[in-house]
Order: C-alpha cells, then structure tokens, then sequence
C-alpha cells in the first residue's frame, strides 16, 4: 500500500502531538497564522502588491 505525502505528513503531525487530534489542529492554525503574517509582512515590504494580484510572491 503507498501513503500519499500529505498522508504521511498527518500521520506524522498527529504522531508528534501523541495522538492528540485537538493539539494537532491547534499546532497547525498556529503556523497557519504565523505563515499569514509572515506572508502579510512579505506584501507591505513590496508596497504595491496586493495579496492575489500580482504573481511575483506566488
């Protein structure tokens, strides 16, 4: 049987968090937001970018 990546990758978050499908979400909107802001410091530093408009960031 071949485990997609993103299979993987869940298994392995879910296994990290010992089992714990809260903590596992919890831990993945934290660097969902932590991406957001990251990505929204990204468009300020180029000024007239806007979040889908452009394709240089993308």
């Amino acid at each position: 049987m071949t485990i997609r990546p993103n299979q993987a990758a869940i298994d392995e978050i879910v296994a990290n968090c010992d089992g714990d499908l809260h903590g596992a979400l919890q831990a993945l909107l934290l660097v969902n937001e932590h991406l957001e802001a990251e990505l929204a410091t990204l468009y300020a530093a180029y000024g007239g970018l806007t979040e889908r408009g452009d394709s240089v960031l993308h």
